[in-house]
C-alpha cells in the first residue's frame, strides 16, 4: 500500500521539465510553436490546444493557469502572447524562468521593440533563443545575457578567412565548451 501512495503524491524527477513554448499574436495566430513531447501529436490537436490556450489567457492579467492537465506560465507584449507549457506537477517557477529568459532575451535582441512585426522580421534569432534555451524540453539556460551572446556568437557565422584571430580562438572555445558540456 505504501509503495502505490508513493506513486500517486510523487513524480519521479526528469531533466525533461518543458512541454512546449508558444508565441501566439493577438488574433491567437501561431507565429512559434515548439511542441517537445507528444501530449499533442498532429498539428490540428496542437492548434485546437492552442485556440483554447488563447481564449482562456487572452483577458486575463495573471500569469498562470492549469488547463488540460497542464501549467501554463504566460506573459503579453503588445500584439504577442508568449507561453511556456509544463506537466500539471511542473514547478512554476521554473517555468516562469524559462519565460522571463525568453521575454528578456528577445527584448535585448529586438532592442525592446517587442511586437509582431519586429519578431517576424527576427524569426532566425528568435528560433536560436529558444532553442539555446531549451532542448528537447530540458532547460539549458535561465540568464538572457548568455542566451543572446550565445544567440549572436551562432549569428555571426563568418567565413574562417575573413574572421580575426580572436574571433576565431572565441568559436573554438565556444565549440569546445559545448561539446564537453554534452
Amino acid at each position: 500500500m505504501v509503495t502505490s501512495m508513493y506513486s500517486v503524491f510523487w513524480q519521479d524527477p526528469s531533466l525533461y521539465t518543458v512541454k512546449a513554448v508558444l508565441i501566439l499574436d493577438n488574433d491567437g495566430e501561431r507565429l512559434l510553436a515548439k511542441y517537445y513531447d507528444e501530449t499533442y501529436p498532429s498539428v490540428k490537436e496542437q492548434k485546437a490546444f492552442e485556440k483554447n490556450i488563447f481564449n482562456k489567457t487572452h483577458r486575463t492579467d495573471s500569469e498562470i493557469a492549469l488547463l488540460e492537465g497542464l501549467t501554463v506560465v504566460y506573459k503579453s507584449s503588445i500584439d504577442l502572447y508568449f507561453y511556456v507549457i509544463g506537466s500539471s506537477h511542473e514547478n512554476e517557477l521554473m517555468l516562469m524562468a524559462v519565460l522571463n529568459c525568453l521575454f528578456d532575451s528577445l527584448s535585448q535582441m529586438l532592442r525592446k521593440n517587442v511586437e509582431k512585426r519586429t519578431l517576424l522580421e527576427n524569426m532566425e534569432g528568435l528560433f536560436l533563443a529558444v532553442d539555446e534555451i531549451i532542448d528537447g524540453g530540458i532547460i539549458l539556460e535561465s540568464d538572457p545575457q548568455q542566451v543572446v551572446h550565445r544567440v549572436a556568437l551562432r549569428g555571426d557565422d563568418v567565413p574562417l578567412t575573413e574572421q580575426t584571430v580572436s574571433q576565431v580562438l572565441q568559436s573554438a572555445k565556444e565549440q569546445i565548451k559545448w561539446s564537453l558540456l554534452r
